[in-house]
Protein backbone atom coordinates (compact mmCIF):
# COMPACT_ATOMS: atom_id res chain seq x y z
CA UNK A 1 0.00 0.00 0.00
CA UNK A 2 0.73 3.42 0.81
CA UNK A 3 4.04 4.20 2.55
CA UNK A 4 5.56 7.39 3.76
CA UNK A 5 9.34 7.72 4.59
CA UNK A 6 9.98 9.12 7.62
CA UNK A 7 13.92 9.13 7.06
CA UNK A 8 16.50 12.02 7.99
CA UNK A 9 16.45 14.26 5.04
CA UNK A 10 20.17 13.69 5.64
CA UNK A 11 22.62 16.32 5.76
CA UNK A 12 24.72 17.72 8.76
CA UNK A 13 25.54 16.04 12.05
CA UNK A 14 25.54 18.88 14.53
CA UNK A 15 25.01 22.24 14.94
CA UNK A 16 22.95 24.47 11.67
CA UNK A 17 19.61 24.56 11.23
CA UNK A 18 16.85 22.49 12.20
CA UNK A 19 15.08 21.71 9.49
CA UNK A 20 11.67 19.62 9.57
CA UNK A 21 11.75 15.81 8.23
CA UNK A 22 10.21 15.60 4.81
CA UNK A 23 8.42 12.97 4.25
CA UNK A 24 8.13 11.82 1.19
CA UNK A 25 5.25 9.49 -0.12
CA UNK A 26 5.19 6.52 -2.21
CA UNK A 27 2.40 5.01 -3.84
CA UNK A 28 2.33 1.43 -4.67
CA UNK A 29 0.08 0.77 -7.95
CA UNK A 30 -0.62 -3.18 -7.25
CA UNK A 31 -3.95 -2.53 -6.48
CA UNK A 32 -4.94 -0.48 -9.25
CA UNK A 33 -3.43 -2.71 -12.15
CA UNK A 34 -5.38 -5.70 -10.32
CA UNK A 35 -8.79 -3.69 -10.51
CA UNK A 36 -7.33 -2.48 -13.99
CA UNK A 37 -7.27 -6.29 -15.04
CA UNK A 38 -10.82 -7.01 -13.09
CA UNK A 39 -12.75 -4.53 -15.07
CA UNK A 40 -11.02 -5.43 -18.39
CA UNK A 41 -12.39 -9.36 -17.67
CA UNK A 42 -15.62 -8.23 -16.32
CA UNK A 43 -16.13 -6.62 -19.88
CA UNK A 44 -14.72 -8.78 -21.90
CA UNK A 45 -17.39 -11.57 -20.58
CA UNK A 46 -20.46 -8.94 -20.14
CA UNK A 47 -20.36 -7.78 -23.66
CA UNK A 48 -21.69 -10.40 -26.81
CA UNK A 49 -19.80 -10.55 -29.50
CA UNK A 50 -21.21 -10.43 -32.89
CA UNK A 51 -22.27 -13.53 -34.52
CA UNK A 52 -21.48 -14.58 -38.13
CA UNK A 53 -24.11 -14.42 -40.42
CA UNK A 54 -24.68 -16.62 -42.89
CA UNK A 55 -27.27 -17.45 -46.27
CA UNK A 56 -28.79 -20.68 -46.81
CA UNK A 57 -28.16 -21.56 -50.05
CA UNK A 58 -29.44 -24.96 -51.73
CA UNK A 59 -27.85 -26.72 -54.16
CA UNK A 60 -29.07 -29.98 -56.33
CA UNK A 61 -27.62 -33.29 -55.14
CA UNK A 62 -25.01 -34.68 -57.27
CA UNK A 63 -25.47 -38.16 -56.38
CA UNK A 64 -29.24 -38.16 -57.84
CA UNK A 65 -30.38 -37.88 -61.54
CA UNK A 66 -33.55 -36.71 -61.87
CA UNK A 67 -35.33 -36.14 -64.93
CA UNK A 68 -36.24 -32.05 -65.43
CA UNK A 69 -38.21 -30.71 -67.83
CA UNK A 70 -36.65 -27.92 -70.11
CA UNK A 71 -37.34 -24.50 -69.53
CA UNK A 72 -38.60 -21.89 -71.24
CA UNK A 73 -36.85 -18.81 -72.39
CA UNK A 74 -40.15 -16.18 -71.66
CA UNK A 75 -39.98 -17.53 -67.84
CA UNK A 76 -36.03 -17.20 -67.44
CA UNK A 77 -34.66 -13.35 -66.15
CA UNK A 78 -30.96 -13.27 -66.25
CA UNK A 79 -28.75 -10.74 -64.40
CA UNK A 80 -25.67 -9.42 -65.74
CA UNK A 81 -23.31 -8.17 -63.23
CA UNK A 82 -21.21 -5.26 -64.37
CA UNK A 83 -19.65 -2.50 -62.76
CA UNK A 84 -20.57 0.90 -61.24
CA UNK A 85 -23.08 -1.29 -59.10
CA UNK A 86 -24.72 -1.98 -61.98
CA UNK A 87 -26.82 -4.61 -63.03
CA UNK A 88 -27.94 -5.49 -66.66
CA UNK A 89 -31.04 -7.75 -67.17
CA UNK A 90 -32.63 -9.53 -69.86
CA UNK A 91 -36.47 -11.45 -69.32
CA UNK A 92 -38.40 -13.72 -71.80
CA UNK A 93 -35.90 -13.82 -74.45
CA UNK A 94 -32.44 -15.35 -75.34
CA UNK A 95 -29.08 -13.45 -76.01
CA UNK A 96 -29.13 -14.00 -79.90
CA UNK A 97 -33.28 -13.02 -79.98
CA UNK A 98 -32.16 -9.19 -79.88
CA UNK A 99 -33.51 -8.48 -76.56
CA UNK A 100 -34.24 -5.17 -74.62
CA UNK A 101 -31.38 -4.70 -71.98
CA UNK A 102 -32.43 -3.01 -68.43
CA UNK A 103 -30.04 -0.95 -66.52
CA UNK A 104 -30.63 -1.06 -62.86
CA UNK A 105 -28.64 -0.52 -59.20
CA UNK A 106 -28.58 -2.74 -56.81
CA UNK A 107 -31.43 -2.97 -53.66
CA UNK A 108 -34.83 -1.84 -54.40
CA UNK A 109 -34.09 -1.14 -58.15
CA UNK A 110 -33.75 -4.52 -58.59
CA UNK A 111 -35.58 -6.07 -55.99
CA UNK A 112 -38.85 -4.76 -58.55
CA UNK A 113 -38.02 -5.41 -61.41
CA UNK A 114 -37.63 -8.86 -60.22
CA UNK A 115 -41.36 -9.21 -58.50
CA UNK A 116 -42.49 -7.55 -61.80
CA UNK A 117 -41.10 -10.20 -63.92
CA UNK A 118 -42.05 -12.89 -61.40
CA UNK A 119 -45.64 -11.49 -61.23
CA UNK A 120 -46.05 -12.53 -65.44
CA UNK A 121 -44.78 -15.86 -65.20
CA UNK A 122 -47.38 -18.30 -63.73
CA UNK A 123 -46.85 -20.42 -60.94
CA UNK A 124 -43.74 -21.72 -59.86
CA UNK A 125 -42.06 -21.07 -62.88
CA UNK A 126 -39.76 -18.17 -62.99
CA UNK A 127 -36.38 -18.53 -63.24
CA UNK A 128 -33.13 -16.47 -62.52
CA UNK A 129 -30.09 -16.69 -63.87
CA UNK A 130 -27.25 -14.56 -62.49
CA UNK A 131 -24.43 -14.30 -64.48
CA UNK A 132 -21.22 -11.71 -63.08
CA UNK A 133 -18.88 -10.35 -65.44
CA UNK A 134 -14.89 -9.54 -65.09
CA UNK A 135 -16.04 -6.59 -63.56
CA UNK A 136 -18.71 -7.55 -61.16
CA UNK A 137 -17.08 -7.60 -57.37
CA UNK A 138 -18.20 -9.57 -54.40
CA UNK A 139 -20.64 -7.48 -52.79
CA UNK A 140 -22.68 -7.59 -55.94
CA UNK A 141 -23.05 -10.78 -55.99
CA UNK A 142 -24.04 -11.21 -52.31
CA UNK A 143 -25.90 -8.24 -53.18
CA UNK A 144 -28.16 -10.01 -55.81
CA UNK A 145 -28.22 -13.64 -54.13
CA UNK A 146 -30.28 -11.12 -51.04
CA UNK A 147 -32.11 -9.95 -53.23
CA UNK A 148 -33.01 -13.98 -54.42
CA UNK A 149 -33.82 -13.82 -50.55
CA UNK A 150 -35.72 -11.05 -50.58
CA UNK A 151 -38.45 -11.47 -53.20
CA UNK A 152 -38.26 -15.04 -52.10
CA UNK A 153 -37.21 -16.26 -55.86
CA UNK A 154 -36.93 -20.16 -55.05
CA UNK A 155 -35.43 -21.30 -58.44
CA UNK A 156 -32.03 -19.54 -59.77
CA UNK A 157 -28.70 -20.20 -60.90
CA UNK A 158 -25.12 -18.86 -60.73
CA UNK A 159 -23.31 -19.52 -63.77
CA UNK A 160 -19.60 -18.01 -64.42
CA UNK A 161 -19.26 -18.15 -68.18
CA UNK A 162 -21.08 -15.61 -70.58
CA UNK A 163 -21.99 -17.26 -73.80
CA UNK A 164 -20.75 -15.11 -77.33
CA UNK A 165 -24.21 -13.74 -77.65
CA UNK A 166 -24.40 -12.92 -74.18
CA UNK A 167 -20.67 -11.13 -74.72
CA UNK A 168 -21.73 -9.32 -77.93
CA UNK A 169 -24.94 -8.22 -76.46
CA UNK A 170 -23.35 -6.66 -73.36
CA UNK A 171 -20.91 -4.86 -75.66
CA UNK A 172 -23.15 -3.32 -78.26
CA UNK A 173 -25.85 -2.32 -75.83
CA UNK A 174 -24.63 -2.21 -72.67
CA UNK A 175 -21.29 -0.79 -73.44
CA UNK A 176 -19.29 -3.15 -71.79
CA UNK A 177 -15.73 -4.34 -71.96
CA UNK A 178 -15.84 -8.08 -71.52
Amino acid sequence: MAEIDTSGGGGKKGGGKVRSKKASTRVDMTPMVDLGFLLITFFILATTLSKPSSMTLNVPDKTKEEKTEPIKASNVMTIFLGDDNKAYSIFGKAANEDPEIKTTGYGYELRQLIQNNARTVPGDKFVVVIKPTKQANYRNMVDVLDEMAITKTKRYALVDELTADEKTLLKDKAKLDI
